[in-house]
């Protein structure tokens, strides 16, 4: 029987993609303060990328933004309880999966980065801005960026791989 290592094995190398979201949202959103909240935006490409600082009060898209203060508490009890059920989820996958534990752990990251924000200053810092032209895309952070990348690799999963994954247990099983 092969020997697991208690701190990177599975489940726990996933934990520790989590905690480098968390870690890197944070440092990031700690630098943005103290270069864009009380200065100018910097155009990294002009017409396409900035750089600026944006408190969101609400969820996605500034969401109840303006909901009067509740929606702070409501979304930290759904961030929290989601990545309740997303840290059991990645305990129980099998240990020979790496996308979907990938995704799962990509995207539990950055809800506990914004549920970071959200509980101690009541708002999430944002500060990566795409626009074009008169066109704005909501102005986000790297924890929204690994929720965006890790639903998008869950997509991908169900529509091509789960099926495939279903196959080879039903196969194994007739075995």
């Amino acid at each position: 029987m092969p020997k697991t290592n208690l701190l990177l094995g599975h489940p726990w190398r996933w934990y520790w993609l989590a905690l480098a979201v968390v870690i890197l949202d944070v440092a990031t959103k700690v630098w943005a303060v103290g270069e864009f909240m009380y200065g100018p935006a910097v155009q990294i490409i002009p017409g396409f990328l900035q750089f600026t600082y944006a408190e969101n009060y609400g969820a996605a898209f500034s969401f109840l933004s303006d909901a009067g203060g509740w929606q702070r508490w409501f979304f930290g009890v759904i961030a929290m309880v989601f990545s309740i059920v997303v840290t059991i989820w990645l305990w129980r996958l099998p240990a020979l999966k790496r996308w979907e534990p990938c995704a799962l752990a990509l995207i539990l990251g950055g809800a506990l980065g914004n549920l970071w924000d959200r509980i101690l200053l009541g708002y999430v810092r944002d500060f990566i801005s795409v626009y074009y032209g008169s066109w704005h895309f909501p102005v986000f952070n790297v924890a929204d960026m690994g929720i965006s990348i890790g639903a998008a690799m869950l997509v991908i999963e169900l529509l091509f791989f789960a099926e495939k994954d279903g196959d080879k247990t039903k196969n194994n099983a007739e075995v």
